[in-house]
């Protein structure tokens, strides 16, 4: 069958972990997917500094996920990626010592367009959609924007923006004011123009990570996650628009009411769908969401690479 790989990312907001094996083709199967809310970003924009709450609630998500890796003894290979935090602090090897002693293997900051080329790969192998598709990672502390056609990757550009950073930085309120509100869409807008991403020109796009499938969850209002749902689900320039309005004007509580969103998620996703919607009325498209993603990506690599 072939040696089984796993990949870990971890996010300002969210440590995840795939475990996949060799299925027909050579293309991935999954075994498991995990996620722990962990807002490791946490204070890290104002003190460049990990909280020490944040690094103990990730390695509280990395004990969880060493004990899985036990009960797979099939997995040979582990990668595990740290991504936006990770690069802004000055106390990230208390983030390495730690994810070592409890896993062994040592963490690897990758930068920007790296990751956005992992969720590139991820995202357009699980979903056929017209071309030129351009790929969008709202994540915690950045954003990720990719374009290009199956042959490769034309652009992937990062931006430092996401929920996470947005929603400290400018919606301080619960809810925003809406003097708070136009300062974030102002910088957002600005990020995005000058990203050197040509909107117009892209046919489709798709958006991945925990802020579009959450949009996507409340959108649908789903009383609990469904990923067969949520993979897959389209979700209109205007309804992104009305998501934006809507959540921007919620507390964390409202939100929670809405649908499945977890109080960590509940903080930041109105932040995120401002970021979504802005991407979407310059693209003029449907949002596509995937399941799919940079850990789609990393097995993909792992699995195409022979062990060394």
């Amino acid at each position: 069958m072939g040696e089984w790989v796993a990949a870990i990312d971890c996010g300002t907001n969210a440590v995840r972990m795939l475990v996949s094996r060799p299925g027909v083709g050579g293309r991935p199967t999954e075994v498991v997917r995990l996620l722990e809310l962990t807002r490791l970003g946490e204070g890290v924009d104002e003190s460049r500094q990990f909280a020490p709450q944040a690094l103990a609630r990730t390695f509280a998500a990395v004990d969880t996920y060493a004990g899985v890796l036990r009960g797979y003894p099939e997995v040979g290979r582990v990668r595990f990626v740290a991504t936006s935090a990770t690069r802004d602090v000055a106390n990230r090897d208390e983030l390495f010592s730690g994810v070592e002693a409890r896993l062994g293997v040592r963490p690897e900051v990758i930068p920007g367009t790296e990751e956005a080329g992992l969720s590139f790969a991820g995202a357009i192998a699980s979903h056929a959609t017209p071309e030129p598709v351009l790929v969008v990672d709202v994540g915690g502390g950045s954003t990720e924007l990719v374009t290009g056609t199956t042959a490769g990757i034309e652009r992937a550009v990062s931006l430092n923006v996401g929920c996470v950073r947005l929603r400290e930085r400018y919606l301080r309120s619960e809810p925003p004011t809406p003097a708070e509100t136009a300062e974030a869409a102002g910088f957002t807008a600005g990020l995005l123009d000058g990203s050197g991403i040509d909107f117009g020109a892209v046919a489709s796009w798709i958006g991945v990570g925990g802020t579009a499938t959450t949009l996507a969850c409340i959108q649908q209002r789903l009383p609990v996650y469904d990923r067969s749902r949520v993979d897959g689900a389209s979700l209109e320039v205007g309804e992104l628009r009305d998501l934006s309005d809507r959540l921007g004007a919620s507390t964390r509580e409202q939100i929670m009411a809405m649908a499945d969103v977890h109080p960590v998620r509940a903080d930041v996703i109105g932040a995120g769908a401002l970021i979504s919607a802005a991407v979407a009325e310059r693209v003029g498209a449907p949002m596509l969401v995937s399941e799919a993603d940079i850990l789609d990506g990393i097995v993909a690599l792992l699995l195409a690479r022979p062990a060394s």
